[in-house]
């Protein structure tokens, strides 16, 4: 099969899912008449008072691939209309997993490594390529110290998500407005914990809004180290609303960014609505970022 933006990595589950996957997202921007050269998503908790279901039926019409952020629970529902989970959740077990409490901790490997070893495979199984999961908050540890703990508990599982083909990614937040004292707040420190780490199967997700936040430079962040990044969010600045005018980014510029890197990955829409027609505003923003 011929390596094309919509060649999906094969998974546990074999190639003929991965083909039918291409399958199904070239169907939908068809469909919708998207550009093709981004696959969208969406994270269902910006919409929180629409059912999964409703917002799978209006997925083609406003040109999504996948809807994110997401449980086993809710794949077979996903697959139904012919949707991909493009970044699966975090598993959580007695607290830990979260944003706050997770890899930075050398406590918290034992049972971590339990969850991810429990979901890694059943995500495989689902045709998903994407696991999300996080550093936890400093607490009082210096940033070189926690980047050491979360190199050790990761690469436990480095071979669990090579065996599985299935890409465990941690997220870059901002911590100064939504997510006080966590840990993986800069690009530049989560590109130094993917060279501990040491393998593919370790990449980041770089949140547009959150390192606009933290440090700006986006396009030149992009160009520099998309090798690490796996998967983008977007968000309006300030205020994570949508990303039209009312904000300080200019996200068709930033798509054409990633899109010359060659990514194939996902860019998911991570806004909160403030208009009363949300999917209106959902629609929007996938034209936006459709370049």
């Amino acid at each position: 099969m011929a390596m094309t933006r919509r060649t999906i990595l094969t998974t546990s589950t074999g190639a003929l899912a991965a083909t039918q996957l291409t399958q199904r997202l070239s169907a939908a921007d068809t469909a919708s008449g998207m550009k093709g050269h981004i696959n969208h998503s969406v994270c269902k908790w910006c919409y929180a008072k629409t059912s999964l279901e409703d917002l799978c039926k209006s997925a083609k019409d406003i040109g999504l691939n996948s809807i994110e952020l997401l449980g086993p629970d809710d794949w077979s529902m996903l697959k139904k209309y012919n949707l991909t989970c493009a970044m699966a959740s975090n598993p959580v077990i007695d607290g830990l997993g979260g944003i706050t409490k997770a890899f930075n901790r050398v406590e918290n490997h034992d049972k971590l490594i339990q969850a991810y070893e429990d979901i890694l495979p059943k995500a495989a199984a689902a045709g998903l390529q994407n696991v999300i999961c996080f550093s936890g908050n400093r607490d009082g540890m210096n940033d070189e110290q926690g980047m050491d703990n979360c190199a050790t508990g990761l690469k436990r599982l480095m071979a669990v998500c090579e065996k599985h083909k299935v890409t465990l990614v941690m997220e870059l937040l901002n911590s100064k407005v939504n997510h006080k004292d966590y840990m993986c707040d800069h690009s530049a420190w989560g590109v130094e914990l993917c060279k501990k780490v040491g393998s593919e199967r370790f990449k980041l997700l770089y949140d547009i809004y959150h390192m606009q936040i933290m440090e700006g430079d986006v396009i030149a962040t992009i160009k520099k180290h998309n090798p690490y990044f796996a998967h983008y969010h977007t968000g309006g600045v300030p205020g994570r609303a949508e990303i039209d005018e009312s904000q300080e980014l200019y996200y068709p510029a930033i798509m054409k960014a990633i899109v010359d890197t060659g990514f194939k990955g996902f860019v998911a829409q991570e806004f909160i609505p403030k208009r009363d027609d949300k999917l209106g505003s959902l629609k929007q923003g996938v034209r936006i970022c459709d370049v």
